[in-house]
């Protein structure tokens, strides 16, 4: 395997410092004696279904675990919170080089993983499914028609449509795709499609085409924990489809703020490459 530093400085030399409101203590929130939130309590509840409704973040995985794609000790970028494996490699349950990959597409990947030019900016715009895998804050808004993605990084939202509507069938390609939502018991069911084929997978590049499909699988488990499953299934670039599971843990008490890397992104002109 290549050393993924370099694709590690194109995520992190710019990324900024994320931070919330001040405290808000939610009265909403169920609480411990000590007054902390009690995140094991009972999934909250609306029109019978769980509500997932608040502030999310993919949980950190172990050092051990992501330890091969980190930079020396200091100087990460990463911030308070490590990601998961799959932020890094959406293949990571594989032996790499061995991802169930249509040829062409490997050999598009193999290509750009030994590029050494500079890369176009280190402030990519937010994509699917890597938003759901970076360690940064994002909040679910919960509605009878309709269900609201706001993710903290960028300020960009989704909009995951519960009314009854059908995907487009010649959808205009994007960053975020067109979703679609229905509840399969306590479980949320999100199907989108119309991606462009501009963004990877995950940090290593894994490509992705206008054929990607995304499925994506919420299930709140208790008050504070959220447990999602990622189903991809791009038959122009993978020979099947590949799904991987997640949890996000709850982060009560507080608020999103707006972030936008290409504010103070000063690093790019010192970047080694073409």
């Amino acid at each position: 395997m290549r050393n993924p530093h370099a694709w590690l400085w194109v995520m992190f030399l710019a990324a900024p410092s994320y931070g919330q409101w001040a405290v808000y203590r939610d009265p909403l929130t169920p609480r411990l004696k000590d007054g902390k939130p009690n995140l094991s309590a009972p999934a909250p509840r609306v029109n019978g279904k769980p509500d997932l409704s608040g502030i999310w973040e993919v949980e950190s995985a172990p050092v051990q675990e992501i330890k091969q794609f980190l930079l020396p000790e200091g100087i990460n970028g990463l911030g308070e919170d490590l990601p998961s494996k799959y932020f890094f490699n959406f293949f990571a349950d594989y032996p790499f080089g061995q991802e169930p990959m249509q040829p062409a597409a490997k050999a598009f990947f193999e290509k750009r993983s030994q590029s050494t030019d500079k890369p176009p900016t280190l402030c990519p715009l937010p994509t699917l499914p890597l938003a759901n895998l970076t360690p940064t804050p994002y909040k679910i808004v919960q509605t009878p028609r309709i269900m609201m993605v706001l993710y903290e990084d960028s300020t960009a939202f989704r909009q995951i449509f519960t009314d009854g509507r059908k995907l487009p069938s010649d959808p205009q390609a994007s960053w975020f795709g067109y979703s679609v939502g229905k509840w399969s018991g306590d479980t949320f069911v999100t199907e989108t499609v119309g991606f462009n084929d501009k963004a990877p997978l995950d940090v290593l590049g894994h490509p992705r085409s206008e054929s990607l499909r995304l499925t994506e699988s919420l299930r709140r488990r208790d008050f504070g924990h959220l447990e999602v499953q990622l189903t991809i299934d791009d038959p122009k670039t993978y020979t099947k489809p590949v799904t991987i599971r997640v949890n996000h843990r709850l982060l009560p008490d507080t608020e999103l703020i707006e972030s936008f890397c290409t504010e103070n992104e000063k690093d790019l002109v010192h970047f080694p490459g073409k």
